[in-house]
């Protein structure tokens, strides 16, 4: 291996050792919480070299939420692409997949749901703006495609494909954070991959014809 090609694996390395970092730290402490200064020291670095690789906070925190899109549309593609299983059976399967979302990192999407109004994530480069706004984008004309081709083929009403596919989000993200809501009262009960399958059958049924 050439100087190059070391020195790029190197930084590299060290690029995911901040996002492990980082990851820590806002899970912990959540956005609001969380310091550059501590997830620097979690990560064994200067506040100097922390800069070096994030201009800031929020694209510190940009950068997992795009490690949790590409999760994201992972997942939705191996429902898409499922050979044997016809529209109404893929949309039952997308609960299964956002399930695996969240399990992926719960800390993390739960603190992204809670920001997803807010404007602490603007202030980021726009380069890492057109990653997340293209990744999200993605994973949401793939779930828009599961309708469409249901609707081809007859078996779902015409709504707009992309209007079911936010609906789809919008109950997922509401039924995180409400049984986040709930787990201060009751820790040990997690009902979320039970109603978010309930919800996504009744979804299913009501655009199936």
């Amino acid at each position: 291996m050439g100087v190059v090609e070391r020195r790029a694996r190197e930084k590299e390395q060290r690029r995911e050792t901040i996002l492990d970092a980082a990851k820590e730290i806002f899970s912990r402490k959540g956005y609001q919480g969380a310091t550059m200064e501590e997830i620097a020291a979690r990560a064994e670095l200067s506040p100097a070299t922390l800069y070096l690789y994030f201009n800031n906070k929020s694209e510190l925190f940009a950068s997992l939420n795009i490690k949790m899109l590409a999760f994201l549309c992972h997942r939705v593609e191996q429902v898409a692409g499922q050979k044997g299983l016809e529209p109404p059976e893929k949309v039952r399967h997308l609960a299964q997949a956002m399930h695996d979302v969240y399990t992926f990192d719960p800390l993390i999407l739960t603190n992204v749901l809670h920001m997803q109004a807010s404007q602490e994530l603007m202030d980021l480069s726009p380069e890492l703006k057109e990653q997340v706004n293209s990744m999200a984008a993605r994973g949401l004309r793939l779930m828009a495609g599961i309708f469409q081709q249901g609707i081809e083929q007859g078996l779902f009403r015409p709504y707009p494909p992309v209007a079911l596919a936010d609906l789809v989000w919008a109950v997922f993200s509401g039924l995180v954070l409400w049984e986040e809501s709930k787990h201060g009262f009751a820790p040990e009960k997690d009902y979320l991959q039970d109603t978010l399958e309930l919800a996504i059958e009744i979804m299913a049924r009501g655009v199936s014809k």
